[in-house]
């Protein structure tokens, strides 16, 4: 295609002058307009071997080895993706892109780097997302591979002339397509064909001839990673992650030219066309092009994908990161349970420990370039298993990077990521924005609740949403077995990639289960935005769970995501906040589960007053903390638990203090800078001795309920060195990570004795009450407490009263025993009594007092006379804050 561009002299000097700006902010370390200038080393350290063999396309469907991800400019979507509803009367368009000038600009190939984000209608979201990045922010620190893009133009053209736009409109006119998928295969197949039987016209050939020599210098083993970019995809409210085909290590120009062909027949993939119709887009007015970008050697470093804020819950302070060895394509696709980080937006700016959560995945396998051409997926080495594929350096810098594109595009984004094992430097590949999470309607809360508990666990995964779903099971090894799959079924695979996505759809009101892919895949996209709960990464679900069994798949307890055998009972509530009134105390949340707490921290909340680190112990660690100290003497069977838990950390007991941290980290940030009361830990001996390695450790007690625990332990030499690090790990978080939010709660403190012991112990370990802001409190849970209120108060700076432990040792029954049980009321006389004697002290000292528990689900008429006594705070369970807040203010 010959070059009509009616650019002005001035633009093209304009244009030639930022290419090569570009190139000299890249070095030779990544592709730009002057690419045949580039080192002949550097082009040929990516390799002679082909990652992707080409696939004939007259297959039922395309197979994706990863969908790719795309951006689209906010302000140049208009007439190109317009929602219709799917009876819509289907429009001819006319192509007419213009140039940034106004100029009509005919051309069949563009570089990159003359791109902006406003062009997407010439060049699609992927295409114009690269150039905006590679102009606009490779002066701030985001590297961007260059290279250039086809055309809407010439993707037109090539419709028009060779005939191919009345074929391919009369074939998707049959509404009954979209209704039958075998009859959708045979459609997508045929359309396919047509435009893979088609020869280019000979001036488009001159052109991507042309921009090949460009960016390559000619040289036949200089590699691209070629994929698509649509017009109208990644539209706020729509994901079209996955639905073209993506080719990488690229090689020569006539392997260029297949791969751009096979990419404009990807337009046409099953998917592509099931999910245009579902959401209202009108085939024609898509345009395909196709993004030729230099590939980064990443198959022999890492690579991956991480968004701007947390796709689960919609939290916008973190940045989520996902990593695995070899090239991106098996996160993208999820063929392999990633590593994962979470980093904190504000003390990420003010240059702190910003990694508040890591999370190790399994990486059973890579994918790298084959010998002879191709790609092949290997299995990745027992070291590379248990290491980390980013190191944390690594994992600021590309937390950064998403910020500055995060503030440059001013939206959430969905950014691909991969570091050259050549050059070990890291590269953005893609950028688009997030369409899931970002657009949950604020003030409005749904909530899934599991309302029958002790089912048998069959399997359990990563949970992927906060739904809960049930049906019988339908277990496909194949995308040929779509036929076989029946609406409303739980859909069980070793994995589910974008071409998955018209069996996907049909399990809208049952879940979907995977052996493999982590929460980024771009199934995972799929099930989000469909509102299907899914679990990936189960590693042997298809073994656990048999065909026709029925299943509850539940999603709404953290991160780990439970399949139960049956069908359980379960709700969904929905709710409406609106503007909630000003009460008369303030309403903080009793969160111990870091799993939930991005959730929980978006409910209007004044912080959380109860954070139990038993929790983060139990669960995250598993471990007792004099088993770890002790490693080295545990038997064969107890190390091997030990060391499956602590896999990636340098050793038993860096492990123990630094997954406190992160667990505390993470409770702080969800409510940061609102402050958070975090109660260190006050197991009993029974429970101790559930923890691995506890049994040899932990006496048999009688009554554990007011035995070994709390505040007795700390001080006593047996728990001394356990002790320490609780608090080394508290230390690194309001010192290196910058949460200051958090404040320390001393449980079960018996005397006054205790009161100052602790203390020392807390100044000795570097944690001094009032230096730096710390402030320690105290569990007023005893009726020695009571007693001697103000005398406790000269070694806290407050009181949170422990109702539950107050009422039975006032009352002097076990609250875990059902024989007395008639017995326990938090509205006795006598706990009324010293609930007023805590709160009184605490005011006339001026100190800070709180209650754990009291909402109106307990008792409305206790929560009212505690708003009438001036108590600071009342601390709930987060489902009882919404109904707390309405009562309260009426």
């Amino acid at each position: 295609m010959a070059v009509h561009s009616k650019m002005s002299s001035s633009r093209r000097a304009a244009a030639a002058a930022l290419g090569a700006g570009a190139c000299a902010l890249a070095g030779t370390s990544f592709v730009t307009p002057q690419a045949a200038q580039a080192p002949q080393a550097v082009r040929q350290s990516l390799g002679d071997a082909t990652l992707r063999e080409s696939r004939s396309v007259s297959s039922s469907s395309f197979s994706t080895v990863a969908g790719v991800a795309s951006m689209v400019g906010l302000a140049a979507v208009a007439g190109l993706g317009q929602h219709r509803s799917a009876k819509a009367p289907k429009q001819h368009r006319v192509v007419s892109a213009q140039a940034r000038g106004g100029e009509e600009d005919t051309r069949g190939c563009i570089p990159l780097e003359e791109l902006r984000n406003t062009d997407v209608d010439k060049v699609g979201g992927k295409s114009a997302s690269l150039g905006e990045m590679i102009s606009q922010l490779s002066d701030v620190g985001v590297p961007v591979p260059g290279g250039f893009s086809t055309t809407s133009f010439a993707y037109k053209e090539f419709l028009d002339k060779g005939g191919i736009n009345e074929f391919i409109n009369d074939k998707l006119s049959d509404e009954s397509i979209y209704e039958d998928v075998d009859k959708l295969m045979k459609v997508g197949k045929e359309i396919r064909d047509k435009i893979m039987d088609t020869p280019f016209q000979p001036n488009f050939e001159e052109e991507l001839k042309s921009e090949w020599e460009r960016v390559s210098g000619g040289d036949e083993k200089f590699t691209f990673a070629v994929r698509s970019s649509a017009t109208a995809e990644d539209l706020p409210d729509a994901s079209f992650a996955g639905q073209q085909e993506t080719y990488l290590n690229v090689m020569g120009y006539a392997d260029m030219k297949e791969k751009v062909h096979l990419v404009f027949a990807s337009l046409f993939t099953d998917r592509a066309i099931s999910y245009r119709h579902d959401r209202g887009f009108e085939h024609e007015k898509v345009q395909l092009c196709a993004t030729c970008q230099k590939m980064v050697r990443s198959e022999t470093g890492s690579a991956g994908v991480m968004f701007s804020l947390d796709t689960e819950s919609g939290f916008k302070d973190v940045v989520f990161v996902t990593s695995a060895y070899g090239l991106g394509e098996t996160v993208v696709g999820g063929t392999v349970n990633p590593d994962e980080w979470y980093v904190f937006k504000p003390t990420l700016a003010e240059g702190k420990k910003s990694i508040i959560s890591r999370t190790m995945g399994s990486k059973l396998v890579k994918m790298v370039y084959k010998k002879g051409g191709g790609s092949e997926t290997i299995d990745t080495s027992g070291e590379e298993r248990e290491s980390w594929s980013a190191s944390d350096e690594e994992v600021n810098a590309l937390a950064e990077m998403a910020v500055k594109i995060e503030k440059h595009y001013g939206r959430p984004m969905d950014i691909e990521w991969a570091r050259d094992g050549d050059d070990g430097k890291l590269y953005i590949v893609q950028a688009r924005p997030e369409t899931v999470a970002s657009q949950k309607k604020v003030g409005v809360i749904e909530e899934y609740k599991m309302l029958e508990k002790g089912g048998e666990t069959v399997a359990e995964g990563r949970a992927v949403g906060k739904r809960i779903g049930s049906g019988k099971v339908n277990i496909l090894t194949s995308i040929d077995q779509m036929s076989e799959f029946n609406q409303g079924e739980v859909l069980v695979a070793d994995m589910t990639d974008p071409d998955w996505e018209p069996i996907m759809k049909k399990a809208g009101a049952g879940a979907i289960i995977t052996n493999r892919g982590g929460r980024t895949c771009h199934a995972a996209i799929i099930a989000r935005e469909l509102g299907i709960p899914a679990i990936v990464g189960c590693g042997d679900a298809t073994e656990k769970v048999k065909k026709g069994d029925p299943v509850t798949v539940s999603c709404a307890e953290g991160d780990t995501g439970f399949i139960y055998k049956g069908e359980l009972k379960f709700e969904r509530n929905v709710q409406d906040l609106g503007e909630l009134p000003e009460v008369g105390l303030k309403i903080m949340m009793n969160v111990g589960n870091p799993e939930t707490a991005f959730s929980f921290g978006q409910l209007p909340n004044e912080g959380i007053g109860l954070a139990r680190l038993e929790f983060v112990i139990n669960n995250a660690i598993g471990v007792h903390p004099k088993a770890l100290l002790n490693y080295d003497t545990l038997d064969a069977e107890t190390k091997a638990l030990v060391d499956d838990r602590m896999r990636g950390y340098a050793s038993p007991k860096e492990f123990y203090i630094n997954k406190i941290a992160e667990g505390v980290a993470t409770l702080a940030a969800s409510v940061y800078p609102k402050r958070i009361i975090v109660r260190l830990s006050d197991f009993k001996s029974n429970e101790y001795k559930s923890l691995i390695g506890g049994e040899q450790y932990e006496p048999d007690e009688e009554n554990p309920m007011i035995g070994f625990r709390g505040c007795g332990r700390y001080t006593d030499p047996f728990f001394e060195e356990c002790f320490a690090m609780e608090l080394e790990a508290v230390k690194i978080v309001r010192g290196e990570m910058g949460l200051k939010n958090v404040e320390i709660m001393i449980p079960f403190v018996r005397t006054l004795d205790m009161a100052k012991d602790v203390n020392e112990v807390l100044e000795k370990n570097g944690l001094k009450r009032g230096e730096d802001g710390l402030k320690v409190n105290m569990m007023a849970e005893l009726p020695s407490n009571v007693f001697l209120a103000e005398e406790f108060l000269e070694y806290f700076d407050g009181f949170s009263i422990g109702s539950n432990d107050l009422t039975q040792l006032t009352l002097g029954l076990d609250r875990d025993s059902g024989l007395v049980a008639q017995y326990f009321d938090e509205r006795n006389p006598a706990v009324m009594k010293g609930l007023e004697t805590l709160i009184k002290a605490a005011k006339a000292k001026g100190k800070y007092v709180g209650i754990c528990g009291q909402g109106p689900s307990d008792h409305p008429d206790l929560a009212k006379w505690l708003m009438d006594q001036g108590i600071d705070s009342v601390s709930l369970n987060p489902d009882s804050v919404i109904p707390t807040w309405q009562f309260l203010s009426k």
